[in-house]
Order: structure tokens, then sequence, then C-alpha cells
């Protein structure tokens, strides 16, 4: 159901194609009106949302980050999309799938309940777009995709590194990458990382762009030094918000000042879409410290990128 008298696209519309005709203010606010379903069969992308924060280490909220960056992604349908300039719903089948189930009082079951999902929704041959949720839930997603690709390149926008020390039993965001190398899971001498402006005890090899490196490089720079880490290997996007400076993304868990501008990096990921990517997240909205939906409105365009070359890529195709 679409056009200028359509309403609730998320719920009424038939098909995974086409925009909606929902006023931006109003309505199921599904990722950019997707129909809601759990039905995946013949998508070509599945958003979810992964409303966790039991691992944050500093301030608590991003559970609710997977509703804020829906909401935010309302006024994005209707029109051709900046800079794809495509309606990227006309011959891409996209559906919300809505958020994972997870518990609240055993927490430590969440772990196997995200991969199990993901592993469910990619095994239809979709490409799985996450919003966190903190930065753990890239663990399991993780997992799930290297059950399906083998091992993936990481490329992570992220002020933090994420390899601070694991036993193995953590649900902590802090320690996701420490778990993926150790497993197998990424290979970090393919692997890369932008915008870290904190210390951690290791990198595992994992080539890092700092925050003074990203701030006197171009874009145009930064995504040369990504492809050129990454080559034809199998890829994995992970975006945390707090990649960005605060004034850009005030709304999360852990800002850290120093950071680059929104615009920046929309155009580092603009230029990635030649990459194999497997798979992709946004991760780390806290919409508790938001102002004016800055960092949703973020959050959403960064996963609006993602969708936008990815309809791209299989148009090439």
């Amino acid at each position: 159901m679409a056009g200028k008298n359509a309403a609730d696209h998320a719920i009424t519309a038939t098909s995974l194609y086409g925009s909606s005709g929902d006023n931006t203010f109003a309505g199921v606010m599904s990722f950019m009106r997707r129909k809601y379903t759990k039905d995946v069969a013949g998508a070509d992308v599945v958003v979810w949302g992964i409303p966790l924060d039991t691992g944050v280490t500093n301030r608590p909220g991003a559970r609710f980050g997977p509703a804020a960056v829906r909401r935010a992604s309302a006024i994005f349908d209707n029109d051709p999309q900046y800079p794809f300039n495509l309606d990227l719903f006309e011959k891409m089948a996209v559906a919300d799938y809505g958020d994972c189930p997870l518990s609240t009082n055993r927490v430590w079951d969440n772990p196997e309940r995200i991969e199990s999902e993901a592993a469910s929704i990619i095994g239809n041959d979709c490409y799985l777009l996450t919003l966190g949720g903190d930065h753990f839930v890239t663990w399991p997603v993780l997992k799930a995709h290297a059950e399906k690709y083998g091992p993936l390149a990481l490329i992570q926008f992220d002020a933090h590194q994420d390899t601070w020390e694991d036993d193995g039993e953590q649900i902590c965001h802090g320690t996701f990458v420490t778990k993926a190398v150790r497993e197998g899971i990424i290979d970090p001498e393919r692997s890369i990382q932008i915008g870290v402006r904190t210390h951690a005890p290791e990198d595992y090899g994992i080539e890092i762009l700092y925050g003074d490196d990203v701030e006197e490089m171009s874009a145009e720079e930064i995504a040369a030094q990504i492809k050129a880490r990454i080559g034809n290997m199998p890829c994995y996007i992970t975006f945390d918000i707090d990649c960005l400076d605060c004034a850009y993304a005030p709304g999360t868990g852990t800002p850290v000042a120093g950071g680059p501008s929104t615009a920046k990096m929309l155009s580092v990921l603009r230029k990635l879409g030649s990459l194999d990517i497997k798979g992709s997240d946004v991760v780390e909205v806290s919409p508790a410290y938001d102002h004016a939906d800055i960092t949703a409105i973020a959050g959403a365009t960064i996963a609006l990128y993602m969708l936008g070359i990815r309809a791209e890529k299989l148009l090439e195709e």
C-alpha cells in the first residue's frame, strides 16, 4: 500500500519493494517504513534491532537506540535518496524484522539468542543490517556471519579499539574484537579501525587510523587506505556512533572528543561500495543523552548509506 493516502506502511504493505506514502511525522516507525515481518523469504536486505546495553562501561541507554534510529529514519522515505539518486526500494526488497527477543534477567542467554536469530536470517541469503544496542551485539552477529562466509575482514569505525582482556564469558562492549581475533572470526591482518581516540592494551595487528590521522586525511585517502587493507576479502562494517565527535553524536554512552564529522565519515562510507561487504551494523546510539535527535539522525543516515551502497551493488549484478 503506497501513495498519498497510505498510512502505516510498516504493517499495511503487501510487498517488500517500493516507498510508502506515510507522513514523515506519523505512523508506525519501522526503519524507513519498511514492512515489519518475520518472513524474510525473498528479501535482499533485512534490518533488525538488538536493544541490548547490559555490557556498557559508562552511560547506559543504548537499548533504546534501535527505536530512536527507526524514528529518525522516517524522514528519508518517499524521495530519491541523496547521494545515490535512487529509490532504494524500487529493485531492492527490504524488510524490517523488528527486534531480537532478549531476556532481562537471564542475560547470559542473550549472546546465543542473538547469534541464533542472526544465523536464521542470513541463512535466507539476506544482507543483515543491525541497529544496536551496545557494541557487544556485534560479537554474536559477527559469529553468525563467519559461520556462513568464513573469517571476515573487519572495518570498525570507533573511538575505541574494543580489545580489552576477555575471559571468554564476559558480556562487555569493550571486548568483542578480542573475542573475534582469538576465535578466528576476523583476520586482524586484513582489518582496520578508523577514528580511534583512546588507548587499549592490544591491537592484535589490526591497522589503526587514529583520530588525528583522520583529521589530517581526506575522505578519499581514508577510503583508499581501507580498501587497500581489505582487498577482495569478505568484510563486515561496524559503525560505533562514538566514532563521531561529540558535537555530532552527543547521544552515546562513551563519548570521546576530537573525532570526525558526520559528513566526513558518510563520504568515506560512500566510497566503499566496491568491497565485498557481507553485513553491517550501527551501534551505541543512546537517545537519553541526545539533543534534537542529532545522534539518532546520524545513526539513521549511516544506516541509509549502508543500504545505498548495497542497492548500487545489486544494480551492478
